[in-house]
């Protein structure tokens, strides 16, 4: 299905030569005109895009409609979330047979009570195409009367703060429009505060205290971040004593406090910003707990009693170890749980505060996995509620008993058809990286449909920026890859805190190429083990991740057939000098900034809109979101306009822009279905498995 096959002329972009200079080096940007969303011209060029992409997937219609039915028949469409308690009530989400939307609900007393329908989020998008609903157990007033939700009906995450009285069940008066959704209550429960972005840069830059049932123009502006590079937001500690404003970027964080029992106080700063210093706090019985990388690449934790005192009297809690990243934790009236990564696996441990000796780590023993904490809103909660899921396990919550150590399953994931955990075979792999590191890999695939003699296609996802892990999670769509015969693996390559803190520091700044080459050879790996081969490999990524498949398809062409790109980040050097467009000042301790020399140099040697070349390229996949707030649509516009213009091959080189929907594309779970059809569809034909699945997958 080549362009030149179906007959078929791919949009042309008119070129409109801008001229970028810095540092006495001139670039020639003749695509420059495509980022002004309000100019027709640029409307009807993407629109000429999805028209071609469209008239290139038809022969696949009956192929995605194939793999939609299978993936939404594989979904219990009925199916509810585990209540968690809080206060009086279980709350819960739960979705009805054919609706797109939640439904969020509470019972009072026992889940045997009858049912109080909060929101019907389906009834509330009505006449929107896109609808993007925020709440959760924070926005609960503490004495469960009020939930304060948020809304945004246009994809760039700017939301409507409103309120419920859930005793009533009308809307209060109060409205707070073009906010976040970040927003915490104070222990009143008629104060609310909340952060507000800039309206250009849409940097989290204000912190905002309102009062229930006054003006909205009458809202106290309580902290502005003066420093562009910061962004700020409010939390609570979980023992609800004490508010947060938390001002942080990529290097380093800063706390303030305030009394949640005296909302219009003065917020006071726990540990001024130190560059470098990266902490976060909690608190319990009269202490303080601190999170913190102070002589700890992998951070310790530390303990104190009251905010004043020097940060020299802090206390050692739990040391640093080099050989284990403490990526987060929890408090509570009667024990304490550390979420701690070792080799790359996550794991849970247990120290109660009557006995810190008979601290235990809560097991698990798959060869790769993912563990997390659930919803644990109540502090005097003597149970543990985590999730756990591993690439052929669906995720599965369980109630932990920190006293008897006895875990509980109160549910798993419904995958409805013929599906059984033990059909698939999960392997970890530590691939060797060209500089001796080495770069775990998750690994699944189907056990009679995959032989490791290089006859099976392989699809290999990756991200690799701003501390991210990926987990070896489970999806229910990939089942219509793994029965068709693909391979799935995740790179953990460096710029993830896969491998502790200093994984992370080896993929950023300077060192950021290490992201791009981990990621090759590991490609490069699986094809030489058999895992697949060149024509047979495919790669996946999105955002910064889509960044990483273009700057490895520049790198190395030849590696992968077939390459899916969403919402990809790929005009680095322009972006990052223009401090105007979102997020932008926040992100230069992540890749550097461009105005000084050695940056832009190091920047200008990757970037993939600045490194595209007259020669082949894979066939390509790439889609975009015309209201994106995180990676502008014009990126990965201007990218295929230009790669049209310069690639010497007739391979497949698709652009779909979503025209209502922002970064984290369509709001309705159907239409996220119809998404993934379309992505399988392009890698199945590509790969020539555009079969029927074996055995058959029951249909919705």
């Amino acid at each position: 299905m080549t362009a030149s096959s179906q007959k078929l002329t791919p949009p042309v972009a008119a070129k409109r030569p801008v001229k970028l200079e810095k540092h006495g080096d001139v670039r020639i940007d003749p695509y420059f005109w495509l980022c002004d969303r309000n100019n027709p011209d640029v409307i009807s060029y993407l629109k000429a895009e999805n028209a071609y992409c469209d008239q290139q997937m038809a022969p696949l219609q009956d192929l995605q409609d194939q793999l939609f039915a299978e993936i939404k028949g594989r979904i219990k469409q009925d199916d509810a979330q585990v209540p968690y308690r809080l206060g009086q009530h279980f709350y819960y989400t739960r979705f009805e047979e054919g609706q797109d939307y939640p439904i969020y609900a509470r019972k009072a007393g026992s889940l045997e009570a009858n049912e109080q329908i909060l929101l019907n989020i389906n009834t509330l998008a009505k006449g929107h195409s896109f609808y993007n609903a925020r709440l959760s157990s924070g926005s609960i007033s503490p004495n469960g009367q009020i939930l304060a939700w948020a809304a945004d009906t246009a994809g760039r995450n700017f939301f409507t703060i409103r309120f419920l009285d859930m005793e009533t069940g009308q809307m209060l008066a109060d409205e707070i429009p073009n906010v976040t959704a970040n927003l915490v209550w104070a222990n009143d429960n008629r104060t609310l505060f909340y952060a507000k972005q800039d309206p250009e840069t849409l940097r989290w830059d204000k912190i905002y205290r309102h009062v229930l049932n006054s003006p909205t123009q009458d809202d106290v502006l309580v902290y502005e971040e003066q420093d562009n590079t910061f962004e700020v937001s409010v939390d609570k500690t979980q023992d609800n004593a004490y508010l947060l404003i938390e001002s942080g970027q990529t290097l380093t964080t800063e706390t303030q406090i305030l009394d949640a029992n005296t909302p219009e106080g003065q917020f006071e700063v726990f540990q001024a910003r130190d560059r470098g210093h990266d902490y976060a706090i909690d608190h319990a019985h009269d202490f303080f707990y601190i999170r913190t990388n102070r002589k700890a690449q992998n951070f310790c934790l530390k303990r104190v009693p009251t905010a004043t005192q020097p940060e020299s009297e802090w206390e050692t809690v739990i040391a640093h170890n080099p050989e284990v990243f403490l990526s987060n934790f929890a408090v509570f009236q009667s024990y304490m749980v550390i979420k701690e990564r070792q080799d790359g696996l996550n794991r849970l441990r247990i120290y109660p505060w009557s006995n810190p000796d008979a601290a235990h780590v809560i097991a698990f023993d798959d060869a790769a996995y993912e563990v997390g904490f659930g919803s644990n809103p109540e502090f005097e909660s003597d149970v543990l509620r985590y999730t756990y899921q591993s690439p052929s396990t669906p995720t599965t919550t369980y109630d932990y008993d920190v006293a008897t150590r006895q875990r509980t399953q109160l549910k798993q994931e419904v995958v409805l058809g013929e599906f059984s955990p033990q059909d698939y075979q999960v392997e970890r792999l530590m691939v060797p990286a060209r500089d001796g590191a080495h770069v775990p890999v998750t690994l699944v695939y189907r056990k009679d449909q995959y032989q490791k003699d290089g006859s099976n296609p392989l699809l290999l996802y990756g991200y690799g920026s701003y501390g991210a892990s990926i987990p070896p999670y489970f999806s229910p769509s990939r089942l219509s890859l793994l029965n068709r015969g693909f391979g799935f693996a995740i790179a953990h390559i460096r710029g993830s805190q896969t491998l502790g803190r200093q994984w992370y520091e080896a993929g950023k700044l300077l060192k950021k190429k290490n992201t791009f080459t981990d990621f090759i050879d590991v490609g490069q790996y699986l094809v030489e083990q058999g895992y697949t081969d060149r024509n047979r490999l495919y790669a996946m990524g999105g955002s910064a991740g889509g960044l990483l498949m273009v700057a490895v398809m520049n790198m190395q062409p030849d590696l992968f057939d077939g390459i899916i790109a969403q919402v990809p980040w790929v005009d680095v050097v322009t972006t990052m000098l223009d401090d105007t467009i979102p997020l932008t000042t926040s992100e230069y301790d992540e890749w550097g900034n461009p105005n000084n020399a050695e940056y832009y140099k190091y920047m200008l040697s990757y970037s993939p809109y600045d490194n595209v070349e007259p020669k082949a390229y894979p066939s390509l996949l790439v889609t975009t979101g015309l209201e994106d707030s995180q990676v502008q649509y014009w990126e990965p516009a201007k990218w295929v306009a230009k790669l049209r213009a310069q690639k010497t091959d007739n391979n497949l080189l698709l652009l779909h822009t979503d025209m209502e929907a922002g970064h984290g594309g369509v709001s309705g779970r159907y239409e996220q279905y119809r998404e993934i059809a379309r992505e399988y569809a392009f890698l199945l034909h590509l790969a020539h498995k555009a079969t029927s699945p074996k055995p058959t997958q029951a249909s919705p």
